[in-house]
């Protein structure tokens, strides 16, 4: 596992239906009542040592709130929903203390030291800035039959995930190539099975809506435990140290991801293209998935850069984006059922390629800044009785405290 990890580290859309958008504003609307203990948290925080200065610490400063759904695409089938609530840490300079950090968090960077020893090799470059990001999940997937009662053979299974993730990322820059590379280890552990409340949190959301349950439920996977470890690198040109790219211009992110795990193991190779007006200068929009997050260091944060960090504020701005991305799977639970017992399966493809468009916007509201971000995404078929192409929607609504 290490060796596999250190080798990456070297190398026309329709309206969305009223039951879609009535989803949408319950999920998204439970980022009001969150957002402000996140913030909390991150001003009290955890107590540290009191020779521990705030940038040694893990501070909050940041909460996205996102909600994927097929109804979108007038389906309600394979990956028929998922959401996630993604909190991010104000970035850490130099070398890591790790006496300042929290215990989940001071674990999970020995476990990413262990696996891959070479993840901090140079931790006390001024041009290598990092963060930490902690994710909290839930994924639900369906046959496409919502009637039938008894095991559909020829149809994916009925499967849930109930996931924790915890990740660091690395923004470094290269000066020789003028490049910027964005590093991530993840580690998520969870349940699948009954104990994701799949099956609970679906006949909520079609209760609330007036939609009808799915019968089959009692055909699901069974419980067993989930971990996975996603080690990710994405490239971009440096683009200066201001938050945002001012002007009209365009860009290109380049993607390689390692996932290892019972919930997925697999490699991608991804690239996404953006054009609009005052560009954030991150590393992109990608739907839920691990290691996927965007929420990295600020890029003022890289030192060396003199002069150039003069945008150090969020301005208003919009753009369309784009992205491609193929997969080689090895394991995919909702499709290879339980690792550790019997189970309803399919003939999983081992080839996937997905796209997704969509349009991103930032600006002040309510004296905070915000994001939003709305793509389509369009995936070709996983497995071989499946009859088509899936394709779902996604939003997601990012708040700075």
């Amino acid at each position: 596992m290490t060796r596999a990890i250190a080798c990456l580290v070297h190398a026309p859309i329709r309206t969305p239906s009223r039951r879609w958008l009535a989803g949408s504003a319950l999920a998204l609307a439970l980022i009001v009542p969150i957002a402000p203990a996140i913030a909390q948290a991150g001003d009290g925080g955890s107590k540290a040592p009191e020779d521990c200065d705030a940038s040694q610490t893990v501070r909050f400063r940041g909460l996205t709130a996102r909600l994927e759904n097929d109804l979108f695409a007038n389906t309600d089938r394979n990956y028929t929903n998922g959401v996630a609530f993604v909190a991010a840490s104000h970035d850490i300079a130099g070398v890591l203390q790790m006496r300042c950090l929290p215990a989940p968090v001071r674990l999970h960077a020995e476990l990413i030291k262990f696996v891959n020893p070479g993840f901090w090799s140079d931790p006390g470059s001024p041009r290598h800035t990092q963060n930490v990001v902690v994710k909290f999940g839930q994924a639900i997937y369906t046959p496409g039959d919502s009637l039938r009662t008894d095991l559909i053979p020829d149809d994916r299974p009925y499967a849930g995930l109930l996931y924790l993730g915890m990740s660091w990322n690395r923004r470094t820059r290269e000066p020789p190539g003028d490049t910027e590379m964005l590093d991530t280890r993840e580690v998520t552990v969870g349940v699948i099975g009954p104990g994701s409340l799949a099956r609970q949190a679906q006949n909520l959301i079609h209760d609330a809506i007036g939609s009808e349950r799915f019968l089959g439920w009692d055909h699901q996977l069974r419980n067993e435990p989930a971990l996975q470890l996603a080690a990710d690198r994405k490239y971009r040109s440096h683009r200066g140290a201001g938050v945002i790219v001012p002007g009209f211009s365009a860009d290109s992110i380049r993607s390689i991801g390692l996932r290892l795990g019972n919930i997925e193991t697999s490699v991608a190779l991804g690239v996404e293209g953006r054009i609009g007006w005052n560009l954030p200068n991150d590393f992109g929009t990608y739907p839920i998935r691990p290691g996927a997050e965007n929420r990295p260091p600020s890029p003022s944060s890289i030192r060396g850069d003199p002069g150039d960090a003069t945008l150090a504020v969020p301005r208003p701005g919009v753009h369309l984006f784009g992205t491609l991305e193929a997969k080689l799977v090895a394991h995919d639970f909702s499709l290879d059922g339980n690792l550790f017992r019997s189970s309803h399966r399919v003939d999983r493809r081992p080839w996937v390629a997905q796209a997704a468009v969509g349009l991103s916007a930032q600006a002040r509201v309510a004296g905070r800044w915000m994001k939003l971000a709305v793509m389509r995404v369009f995936r070709t078929r996983e497995f071989s009785e499946q009859r088509s192409n899936h394709a779902y929607g996604s939003i997601a609504l990012s708040v700075e405290f």
